[in-house]
């Protein structure tokens, strides 16, 4: 038996649609309590997702279960509806709308539920300690949120199209060439978009930092922007660096390091006998070892070689500081306190110097003297 044989006959006329009364009751009454159980279930479904998504470290989880919730919602109710319809024997062609109709909003529930998950992931990264201590990667976090949205819309009108019939093949062929075309004349623009997004991810250096880009360029990074990276050099101009090319370049940036090398050669005079030279060793090992900024693990005094024109002396250490500025101070003391230990030790710094023998020119009477033949070799 149907449900049309438990209905009364005022509900067995037909009515709009091809449909009898009963039918368009009972769809609104399935519309109805699936919209209600729709909204039920969502709200089991979210519940026992948070309590899974509370027992981990992050709250990208939870953030997405609140969004997600209505689009959630209008799936199980367009799923109910048509189930529910099944009982209702709607004929071919009124089934064959509802159909198109439920797969219509089935759709559009998933886009929505897409989008929705784009700015919740956007969010969340935006609030990342590496994205807050960069504006800029904000402003590039939201451009590829909207690149994303417009893809999903792009898919969804794509397949909407396909499903009424239209010939998407010659419409994807058309975009196709005329993205080929945007792709040329956008080159460098999207290149260096990209570079943004690359600096932005992996962080080389942030704003404020002191680099040295390639051996060319010294100075502090100023801001990273999407098109460019704009670097103040110590003659106090501005370096505008294209963010493709920024990308694939050597970046040393010296706000990063943990400490900073000091390194020189100190140069003494010929004349320093060996008890000077081991006396001088040890003055500046002991100099450096009792300065408490220097890192003590490794520390380099030797003497290196004879050079051109003075003994060699290699000096090697590393401070235990970031601050260049305090570095510049206790490298001034350090570097007094030495030129105080070789005049102790009775030495001498030494300048490049150089010895040149000039032979003279032979005058003209020592010639004409060596031309004549003398009285012994005459008379031989």
């Amino acid at each position: 038996m149907s449900l049309a044989d438990w209905m009364p006959e005022a509900l067995l006329l037909m009515g709009p649609g091809g449909l009898a009364l009963w039918q368009w009751l009972g769809l609104a009454v399935v519309v109805g309590l699936a919209w209600i159980l729709g909204r039920v279930g969502a709200w089991l479904f979210t519940w026992l997702g948070s309590k899974i998504a509370g027992r981990t470290s992050t709250n990208l989880d939870d953030e997405l279960l609140v969004k997600l919730r209505s689009p959630l919602r209008a799936l199980a109710s367009i799923g109910l509806v048509r189930f529910g319809t099944l009982p209702l024997e709607l004929p071919p062609g009124a089934e064959r709308r509802l159909y198109e109709i439920l797969l219509a909003l089935f759709a559009v529930s998933l886009v929505w539920g897409a989008l929705r998950s784009i700015d919740v992931m956007t969010a969340h990264t935006s609030r990342a300690p590496w994205a807050v201590e960069r504006p800029s990667t904000r402003s590039i976090l939201a451009l590829v949120s909207r690149i994303a949205k417009a893809l999903v819309v792009v898919i969804a009108g794509i397949a909407f199209l396909s499903g009424i019939g239209l010939p998407v093949a010659s419409l994807l062929a058309g975009l196709g060439i005329g993205g080929i075309a945007l792709a040329f004349g956008a080159q460098k623009t999207v290149e260096n978009l990209f570079g943004a997004v690359a600096i932005g991810v992996d962080r080389p250096f942030r704003d404020g930092d002191f680099v040295k880009v390639e051996d060319n360029v010294l100075g502090f990074v100023e801001e990273v922007g999407l098109r460019s990276t704009r670097i103040r050099t110590l003659d106090r101009t501005i370096v505008t660096m294209p963010n493709g090319r920024l990308s694939d370049m050597r970046i040393e940036t010296y706000t990063l390091r943990d400490r900073i090398r000091l390194a020189t050669v100190l140069n003494l005079v010929y004349e320093t006998s060996a008890a000077q030279m081991r006396e001088v060793l040890a003055g500046v090992e002991d100099v450096l070892r009792k300065q408490p900024a220097i890192w003590p693990d490794e520390i380099i005094v030797r003497f290196m070689q004879f050079g051109a024109s003075s003994l060699d002396i290699e000096v090697m250490c590393w401070f235990i500081t970031t601050d260049f500025n305090k570095f510049r101070v206790i490298r001034q003391d350090i570097l007094l306190a030495i030129m105080d230990v070789v005049e102790k030790a009775g030495s001498a710094f030494a300048f490049p110097t150089q010895t040149v023998h000039v032979i003279g020119a032979t005058t003209r009477a020592d010639a004409d003297r060596k031309a004549t033949p003398s009285p012994k070799s005459t008379r031989a």
